[in-house]
């Protein structure tokens, strides 16, 4: 793809998702949407291969039906209220419909089936614009309805995401998908406490975007894409080696690293609203997405791959990326924990 189409996409990329987050019209948050996803799928398509046409397609017919769920959600409530302002969303039907397209758009359970095909058929650095960039627009409408989205729904669709993307990610053996359900497990911690405190919604999104960020960028730097790639990562960089097992035990919620702070603070306020059992799925659920990402830290850290030969290097060419991003990432990822009192006030 040549420079100028990839900087028109992208920019357009970035033009829907602000155009979605600053807009007070039902109608401009549509056309964000829309902007956002013609702009990626011939960035999803761009390798001539089945899997990513297949990739492009699924993304492609899920947020068309999302995004029509959502434009047919604000016209009957424009239609029983007589207003298109996003923050004036009363009609019941309404906010089930809008609930419903926006779980769609994000990937939470029980409508999460395309996200982990289409990362798996997209490249890494397409995945990570999928797991993260792509979250924003629909989180900056939760953000500003969160007062009129179906709390029942919301609850519901957090449960089963953190409890699905656990079980269903165990079963992996690609680090995408096993991304991707780690993705809809966060998701649905971000969902669980959107009806309470969106500020903790919001801090929750910026520690999972740091660091799915840091995963993907390893992932890519060391050309990761199954576990067993993973046990050869030692004779590339040993520092990448210590810094994704670190990441990966951050994602997975441990203390004293940044990934605990949202669970801490989501399970405070869970328990302080007395939705006991809802805090208690989402801990024993939070065990699930652990394993995962032990297994891969246990394969990156403390295994050498089984080889043939008595040669332990793996053949690489000189490194073409540059590792500034994860200089901003890591420390997010890794270090914020202390910070938390600072962030909530």
């Amino acid at each position: 793809m040549s420079p100028i189409t990839t900087s028109m996409l992208l920019s357009s990329l970035a033009t829907g998702t602000i155009i979605t987050a600053s807009s007070y019209h039902w109608l401009m948050a549509w056309i964000g949407l829309e902007m956002n996803t013609l702009a990626i799928i011939p960035i999803i398509s761009k390798q001539h291969h089945p899997r990513a046409t297949e990739a492009a397609t699924k993304y492609f017919l899920t947020q068309a039906a999302a995004s029509a769920t959502l434009l047919f959600s604000s016209t009957v409530n424009a239609w029983q209220t007589g207003t298109w302002d996003i923050t004036q969303l009363t009609s019941p039907t309404s906010t089930i419909l809008l609930t419903m397209a926006l779980i769609t758009k994000l990937g939470l359970a029980p409508v999460h089936f395309w996200l982990p095909e289409v990362l798996q058929g997209s490249t890494m650095k397409t995945a990570l614009i999928i797991t993260t960039w792509q979250k924003l627009a629909p989180m900056s409408l939760i953000f500003i309805t969160a007062n009129s989205l179906s709390t029942p729904i919301l609850l519901t669709a957090a449960m089963l995401s953190t409890l699905l993307g656990g079980w269903a990610g165990l079963n992996q053996t690609q680090t995408r998908k096993i991304m991707a359900y780690s993705s809809i497990a966060h998701l649905g911690w971000m969902a669980a406490i959107t009806p309470m405190l969106t500020n903790i919604l919001i801090l929750n999104l910026i520690i999972y975007m740091a660091m799915t960020t840091s995963m993907f960028y390893m992932l890519i730097i060391s050309k990761t894409k199954t576990i067993q790639d993973t046990t050869t990562i030692w004779t590339t960089s040993p520092t990448l080696t210590i810094m994704m097992m670190l990441t990966l035990l951050s994602l997975g919620g441990l203390p004293p690293l940044t990934g605990f702070m949202p669970k801490w603070l989501i399970l405070n306020e869970l328990t302080m609203q007395n939705l006991i059992t809802m805090a208690t799925i989402l801990a024993l659920s939070a065990l699930l997405s652990l394993f995962f990402y032990l297994r891969l830290a246990y394969t990156t850290t403390m295994t050498l791959s089984p080889n043939t030969t008595t040669i332990h290097h793996k053949w690489r060419f000189k490194p073409t990326l540059t590792t500034t991003p994860l200089a901003l990432t890591l420390p997010l990822s890794l270090m914020m924990l202390p910070m938390t009192p600072m962030m909530l006030a």
